[in-house]
């Protein structure tokens, strides 16, 4: 019997489902790519685990990451995140999400959807990479360097370059899969 063969990050019982499942699938879903981008700058200075770990908080608090809720969120909302552990507890991330869902809400209305929108970066096709196994993958790429910069330049806060190509990766724009990985 062989084993299956994934890449070398995936091997938590959280982190396996997620690799198997989601990272690096291609989303064109709008609230998807939200919550994507809500949980990649939650992650910040921390573990993927952590986030994974908190993810069902973040959509109970985050309304299923319908952004058109949370870009009405004000100073009850905050508080009650900042109540809760079952959050990473982070008043500058919490605030800085609501003013990216009012940001990414911007976007969509401005080129039919966020999709249309970050899709247009990759001609709609995704980047696949499929290196050796175990190689490691860059922290940032001139790509995640461009849109972090006009994510900033329209208002969004946490989207540094290293958070923006984690975040590529985990909507499928950038496919990092190792060349052994069974979902290469």
């Amino acid at each position: 019997m062989t084993s299956i063969v994934r890449c070398a990050w995936a091997r938590s019982d959280l982190s396996i489902p997620y690799h198997d499942e989601e990272w690096g699938v291609a989303s064109h879903d709008d609230r998807h790519l939200f919550e994507m981008l809500v949980l990649e700058g939650a992650q910040a200075g921390l573990s993927w685990e952590t986030i994974l770990r908190t993810r069902e908080g973040y959509r109970r608090r985050y309304k299923n990451f319908e952004p058109e809720i949370v870009a009405r969120f004000g100073a009850r909302q905050i508080e009650a995140m900042m109540a809760d552990d079952g959050l990473i507890r982070n008043r500058r991330k919490i605030e800085s999400s609501i003013e990216n869902a009012r940001a990414f809400l911007e976007i969509a209305r401005e080129c039919g959807s966020f999709s249309q929108w970050l899709w247009a970066y990759v001609d709609g096709r995704p980047i696949v990479t499929h290196r050796p196994h175990g190689e490691a993958l860059p922290a940032s790429t001139a790509l995640s360097a461009r849109i972090g910069k006009d994510l900033y330049a329209r208002g969004f806060r946490f989207v540094g370059p290293t958070i923006v190509y984690s975040y590529l990766q985990a909507v499928g724009i950038v496919d990092d899969h190792s060349a052994d990985c069974f979902r290469a």
